[in-house]
């Protein structure tokens, strides 16, 4: 993870200016008023999927933070010392490891990701949590039933703490292989959340099966505009809502 780290902020360094790698509020305020006289301009924050790199030791979190860590999830594709996973065998919710990660991760003002998290351990979070935390990337039951993709009642209640559900592409997360699907999957969480807690969470990880790559997000638009959605959802939720939520969270 610390070597992935570093990857990103040398990219950033050899970049002269056109990579920035967001630390805080602070460097995102600025970057987005460069990105006003300046289209080409690009940023990145860092984050960890599933807490594995932490290898069980809650010090470690200092570590990652100073690379440049803001974001981490408890679980990926099975259980970890932190919590249950979605994918996982105990099909358990956080470990007394992973409440006290909780209260880590919020005094140094990192974000929880609740990607692939078994429902025990979403619910164990949002009882802990005491500010709002991201889903990066998911799918919703309504559109497309598996134990991967978030409950009515999982939505509302990330909405319900001011946090945001970012809609993959892959078809395990819309059950479809185009742009109508996703749209489909986007609308639902819209309808059950609220479109302020609606984003774009691709997972363009080069593993998955995507029917396209960055070029293709104009279509999820006009797939969301033939739904009937209006530009001002339309803007929150291809970018205005995580734009927002990282001005709140970062330190």
């Amino acid at each position: 993870a610390l070597y992935e780290a570093g990857r990103v902020t040398g990219a950033a360094e050899r970049s002269q200016g056109q990579l920035t790698v967001l630390r805080s509020a602070e460097d995102l305020r600025r970057f987005v008023e460069r990105r006003r006289t300046d289209g080409t301009l690009v940023s990145a924050f860092i984050g960890v999927e599933g807490a594995h790199a932490l290898e069980g030791r809650l010090e470690n979190l200092d570590r990652l933070y100073d690379a440049g860590v803001r974001m981490m999830a408890p679980t990926h594709f099975f259980d970890t010392e932190i919590g249950g996973s979605a994918h996982g065998v105990s099909g358990g919710g956080l470990t007394p490891l992973g409440r006290e990660w909780v209260r880590r991760m919020e005094a140094k003002k990192m974000i929880i990701d609740l990607a692939h998290a078994s429902p025990a351990t979403i619910d164990d979070v949002l009882k802990l949590a005491t500010r709002p935390v991201i889903v990066s990337h998911t799918g919703v039951r309504a559109t497309c039933d598996n134990r991967r993709n978030l409950t009515d009642a999982q939505l509302a209640a990330i909405a319900d703490r001011g946090g945001l559900v970012g809609i993959g592409v892959w078809d395990t997360a819309v059950c479809g292989e185009d742009a109508k699907a996703i749209a489909r999957a986007i609308e639902h969480a819209v309808n059950v959340a609220g479109y302020e807690h609606v984003a774009l969470g691709s997972d363009f990880d080069g593993a998955i099966a995507a029917p396209f790559d960055v070029t293709g997000l104009p279509q999820i638009t006009q797939a969301l505009i033939d739904l009937g959605m209006d530009e001002t959802k339309l803007e929150a939720v291809m970018g205005g809502n995580v734009r927002r939520l990282l001005e709140k969270l970062l330190p």
